[in-house]
């Protein structure tokens, strides 16, 4: 598959603000709770979803589209996100500044997320650039001014690069599902296992992303994580069109 998508048609994407989003649910590690949903992107053409990584990878040729689009899904998210339970939406280093001097308290996205009436978690991607992690770093220090709570994602995800400081900021660690494909490999298990430890000692929670089957559920209570995501879980609220 192509890691970019035709200009073509992400301007028509564009024009045509064809954007959805897609609630998928947080559950406890015993799958009866559900602490909080992830705020998805989606996008369609002609009809057909298309990949958001695929958009996302064409739109970082041109930052202020990004932020545009980006910002577009964010106001998308919130409006239609149920209010009783924490909302986790995902943000781009880069979009979050091309959204404004943030120095100055005069960044889009931090006033969209003041605003917003409920509980609320940002979560940065793991990079494996060094200027993303610093960037990162300084995302949730101005986050925490604000008393938003931030989340790591993709940790463990074999193309990321683990940042110990942004680590510590943090209040989730989100794991990768290459951490459940990895479960018979010892040497990666306790990596894992000490992340979990780590997250335990320090009041930070650990979910597990990428359950699918019941197999999986089992795994993710016998390592200890606090939550567990994926598509063993029914999404609750699919496709909002904007």
């Amino acid at each position: 598959m192509d890691a970019n998508i035709s200009l073509d048609s992400l301007l028509s994407i564009i024009e045509q603000k064809s954007y959805g989003v897609e609630y998928q649910p947080i559950i406890s590690v015993d799958g009866q709770t559900i602490m909080g949903y992830e705020a998805l992107s989606r996008f369609y053409h002609n009809e057909q979803r298309i990949p958001p990584d695929l958009v996302y990878a064409t739109l970082h040729d041109s930052p202020f589209t990004l932020h545009q689009v980006e910002l577009a899904q964010k106001k998308l998210q919130l409006a239609h996100a149920p209010k009783d339970k924490l909302l986790f939406v995902n943000l781009d280093q880069d979009s979050y500044f091309a959204g404004g001097n943030s120095t100055e308290h005069d960044n889009a996205y931090l006033a969209l997320f003041r605003d917003f009436n409920g509980p609320l978690v940002v979560e940065l991607i793991e990079n494996s650039e060094i200027n993303d992690a610093k960037m990162s770093l300084q995302m949730i220090v101005e986050m925490a001014n604000h008393k938003i709570k931030t989340a790591i994602d993709d940790v463990c995800n074999e193309h990321s690069m683990l940042s110990t400081r942004v680590l510590e900021e943090v209040d989730f660690i989100k794991f990768d599902r290459l951490v459940v494909n990895n479960q018979h490999n010892p040497v990666f298990m306790k990596l894992v296992e000490a992340l979990i430890s780590y997250a335990k000692s320090t009041d930070k929670k650990v979910i597990l992303e990428g359950i699918e089957t019941p197999t999986d559920l089992a795994f993710a209570k016998s390592i200890g994580v606090d939550f567990v995501q994926g598509f063993l879980f029914k999404t609750q609220f699919i496709s909002v069109r904007g």
